[in-house]
This record gives structure tokens, C-alpha cells and sequence, in this order.
């Protein structure tokens, strides 16, 4: 069967319980919204196909439990990622200010080329928000990230942060996607040759 994707990241969602990454991962990955709450038991993960600049890439998407009992269980993940998304809810302060622990994490335990960018989820609740776009843009800046706020309830700009954080992914990673893309290149060219010269002694040795 033809590989349906040339390279794999993975990417890993990090956050307090309920700032709804979990309800992220599926309008992306499903195109799906569920209201409903259940926290994410240690990790999941749901994968996607992305087409950036020619190139297929394989998303694995890893959604983290937020509860402090399980971070030990996510920390393991950390070392495996190529790119994270932090997210917070803008209706909920402290999962905002909790951003910093972490980032601080993530400085620790992930490899020095992972790709970064904050999120501020729910942004379809304005009534209730508590975080405003000015402070999430300067805490972003502040930690050289790229900033998006979002709503899995309406789609608002989550094809556009999962995309981006894959773009920043594969731009970190290029030297090491084109090796790869060019050994691919090379197995695929060497392989037509020699299915072109198995005819051709094929059409040699032919005794009709």
C-alpha cells in the first residue's frame, strides 16, 4: 500500500484541566464539538494530515491530562515532541497565570528545537472572560511565541493554530525532512530504474 503522508511530527497539547484541549483535538482532527466535560485520563491522541508547502505531513496530536497527577505520566511526552501548543481558557484567570509552570516544564524536559505557540481557547464566551487579548498577545511575546485565540465551539482559528504550529515545526525541521524527502526521492527513482530494466530483459527473453 502507497504511504498516505512523507514525514510525521508530533505535537503535543499542554494545559490546566478544562481549558478544552481535548474539545480542540476533535473539531481539528473529527471536525466534531462536544459541550460535554470529561478530563482527559493521563493522554490520548488523534492524527491528521496536513499538505504544507508540497509536503504531507502526518500529525500526531497528543492530548495531555491537566491534572496534577498525571503530569508525571505527560512529562514523558515531552522528550518526544516536536512542537506544543499551551492553552488557556480566557474565561479562567488562574489557567492563564499557570502558563508560566508550563513553559518552565517544557524548557526542562523538551528538546532544544520544539516549536511553541499560546492559545487562548473559549474566546466565543466573551461575557465571561477574564483574560484579555492584549495580555495573552504579551505574554506570547514575552516567551517568543505566536498567539491565537480560539473557540472548538465555532472553529474559530483552530485548523489555523494547528497548522501554524506544524509550519513552525517543519520549518525548525527542514534540513532533516529534505534528507529525508531526498532518500525517499533517491529509493523511488532507483526503484522505477530497476522495474524499467526488469522489462526491458522481460521483453528480451520473451518467447511468444
Amino acid at each position: 500500500m502507497a504511504k498516505q503522508y512523507d514525514i510525521l511530527f508530533r505535537l503535543l497539547l499542554l494545559g490546566d484541566s478544562g481549558v478544552g484541549k481535548t474539545c480542540m483535538l476533535r473539531r481539528f482532527a473529527e471536525g466534531e464539538f462536544d459541550p460535554s466535560h470529561i478530563s482527559t485520563i493521563g493522554v490520548d491522541f488523534k492524527m491528521k494530515t496536513l499538505e504544507i508547502d508540497g509536503i504531507r505531513v502526518r500529525v500526531q496530536i497528543w492530548d495531555t491530562a491537566g491534572q496534577e497527577r498525571y503530569q508525571t505520566i505527560t512529562k514523558q511526552y515531552y522528550r518526544r515532541a516536536q512542537g506544543i501548543i499551551f492553552v488557556y481558557d480566557i474565561t479562567d484567570e488562574p489557567s492563564f497565570q499557570h502558563i508560566g509552570k508550563w513553559a518552565s516544564d517544557v524548557d526542562e524536559y523538551a528538546p532544544d528545537k520544539v516549536q511553541t505557540i499560546l492559545v487562548g481557547n473559549k474566546a466565543d464566551n466573551e461575557p465571561k472572560r477574564r483574560v484579555t487579548k492584549a495580555q495573552g498577545s504579551k505574554l506570547a511575546e514575552a516567551y517568543g511565541m505566536e498567539f491565537f485565540e480560539t473557540s472548538a465551539s465555532t472553529s474559530r482559528n483552530i485548523k489555523e493554530s494547528f497548522t501554524r504550529v506544524t509550519e513552525l515545526v517543519l520549518q525548525a525541521y527542514k534540513n532533516d525532512v529534505d534528507h529525508l524527502l531526498g532518500s525517499l526521492d533517491d529509493y523511488l527513482d532507483r526503484a522505477a530504474l530497476q522495474d524499467e530494466k526488469d522489462s526491458q530483459d522481460a521483453s528480451r527473453t520473451c518467447a511468444c
